[in-house]
C-alpha cells in the first residue's frame, strides 16, 4: 500500500470525540468511520463526516452487469484492436469487458458523456489505466489529479466520481479484481519502505492533494456493484463531507513514465517490470528504456512457451519491437501452450537499436482467462498465423 498520509481535521487519538461547532443537527461531534481492507488485518484509514455515513432514504435494484466468456472451440493466440470501439456510455455504463476469469476482469472504456452519478464497487479493487484524458478523481478522501498514462488504483468500496477535462476522447483500461492490488511485497524492506533499487519509490505515488467537504443536506445516489449486481442508494447526504481522514487505505495514482527500468547487457524477463500485484495476477509496466549492451545481445524477447500463465499486452504508445502489426491500443493474449516470441524479421531489424520508446501494461493470470463476445467482434482471427515468413 501507499505511504502513510492525513488529510483535514483529525482528533490527536482514534475513536475519541471530534467535536465541531453548528451545522448538521446531531451529536455535536463528526463521524468516524474506519475504512478496513483483508478484515482489520490490512491497511486502514479513519474518517470523520459531518453526518453519519450511514444515512439511507432508499434502496433499489439498478440492473445487472454481467461479464459472459464464450467457449473457444481452439487454444490460440488473439489480437484484439480496441481502437475501433464507439464512444458509449460514461467512465462506469461504457466499460466493455473483454477478458475475465475469477480473479480479473479486463474491460476497456472510451466514454461518451461524464459521469452520471456516484460510484462504489462493493466486491473489488479497481485499476484505471488512464490511456488519454485527464481531471480529477472525486472522493470523500478529497480531490486526486490524474493525467495521460496514470494508474488510478481505488480500492474496494470507495464511492467516487471521475470527472474529466473536455476537449478529448478519454480512454481507459479497466482491471477489476476481488482480491487487494498493491506493490509486491519484495519490493519492500522489513520496515515497510520501498526498498532502493524498487523501480518507483514513495516520491512516485500520489494520492488526495486537497479536502472535498461537500455539507448538503439532499438526496444523492450512489450505483453499487457487488459481483454482477448493480444496487441503487439514496443517501440522505452528499457522502463526500469528510472533514478529514488519515492512514493508508485510499485513491492513489502512479504515472508509468516514472517507471524505472531494469536493464541488463541480455534480455531481462518480464518480473523486472512489475508494478503491481493482486491474488491470481501481476501487472508489469514495460516502459521507454535502453536496450541490451552485450555486442551480441539479442534485443528483442525470447519465444516463450506459457506454462502456468495468460499474457495479456495492452499497447499504448509507440513501436513494440518485438511485434508487426498491432497499433495503438491493440490488446493481445498469449495463452498457456503454445508459444509465442517475437515475430520474423524483428531479430535482426533490433540489432542496431539501442533503446525503445514503446508503452505498454502487461497483465499475466495464474488461471485461464476467458473470452467475451464483445472481444471476439474485435478479434483478428489471422493473427496466429503471423508468426509465418
Amino acid at each position: 500500500m501507499p505511504q502513510y498520509m492525513k488529510l483535514g481535521s483529525i482528533p490527536r487519538k482514534r475513536h475519541i470525540e471530534h467535536r465541531r461547532a453548528g451545522g448538521y443537527k446531531g451529536e455535536g461531534i463528526h463521524y468516524e468511520e474506519v475504512v478496513t481492507t483483508k478484515g482489520f488485518d490490512g491497511a486502514y484509514s479513519i474518517c470523520y463526516h459531518l453526518r453519519p455515513p450511514t444515512r439511507v432514504r432508499k434502496v433499489e435494484p439498478a440492473g445487472e452487469a454481467p461479464v459472459q466468456t464464450v467457449p473457444q472451440e481452439v487454444l490460440r493466440h488473439h489480437h484484439l484492436k480496441t481502437a475501433a470501439l464507439k464512444a458509449a456510455g460514461d467512465p462506469i455504463t461504457g466499460r466493455v469487458p473483454l477478458l475475465a476469469n475469477d480473479d480479473v476482469i479486463l474491460s476497456r472504456c472510451k466514454p461518451a458523456k461524464p459521469q452520471a452519478e456516484l460510484y462504489r464497487n462493493a466486491s473489488a479493487d479497481e485499476l484505471l489505466f488512464v490511456h488519454k484524458g485527464q481531471g480529477i478523481l472525486h472522493t470523500m478522501f478529497g480531490l486526486l489529479p490524474f493525467k495521460p498514462f496514470d494508474y488510478i488504483v481505488i480500492p474496494h468500496t470507495m464511492t467516487y466520481r471521475l470527472e474529466f477535462e473536455a476537449g478529448t476522447q478519454p480512454e481507459l483500461l479497466v482491471v477489476e479484481t476481488p482480491g487487494n492490488l498493491a506493490p509486491p511485497p519484495r519490493y519492500f524492506n522489513p520496515e515497510g519502505q520501498l526498498k532502493l533499487g524498487a523501480p518507483y519509490s514513495e516520491r512516485d505515488l500520489h494520492g488526495p492533494r486537497e479536502p472535498l467537504v461537500i455539507d448538503q443536506e439532499e438526496d444523492v445516489p450512489v450505483l453499487i456493484k457487488d459481483g454482477k449486481r448493480l444496487s441503487r442508494y439514496i443517501l440522505a447526504h452528499h457522502p463526500f463531507d469528510v472533514a478529514g481522514w488519515d492512514g493508508m487505505a485510499y485513491p492513489y495514482t502512479f504515472n508509468a513514465d516514472d517507471f524505472e527500468p531494469i536493464t541488463g547487457t541480455i534480455h531481462q524477463p518480464p518480473p523486472i517490470h512489475q508494478t503491481f500485484e493482486a491474488k491470481g495476477f501481476v501487472v508489469c509496466t514495460f516502459a521507454p528504456r535502453l536496450l541490451d549492451t552485450h555486442p551480441e545481445a539479442i534485443k528483442v524477447p525470447y519465444a516463450h512457451s506459457n506454462v502456468q500463465a495468460d499474457e495479456v499486452l495492452y499497447y499504448v504508445r509507440g513501436q513494440f519491437g518485438s511485434r508487426r502489426g498491432v497499433e495503438e491500443a491493440s490488446i493481445t493474449l498469449h495463452p498457456r501452450g503454445i508459444p509465442h516470441g517475437p515475430h520474423p524479421g524483428t531479430i535482426v531489424a533490433s540489432k542496431p537499436v539501442t533503446k525503445t520508446d514503446e508503452l505498454a501494461v502487461m497483465v499475466d493470470t495464474v488461471r485461464p482467462l476467458g473470452i467475451t463476445r464483445q472481444a471476439l467482434e474485435l478479434d483478428d482471427a489471422s493473427y496466429p498465423f503471423s508468426w509465418l515468413d
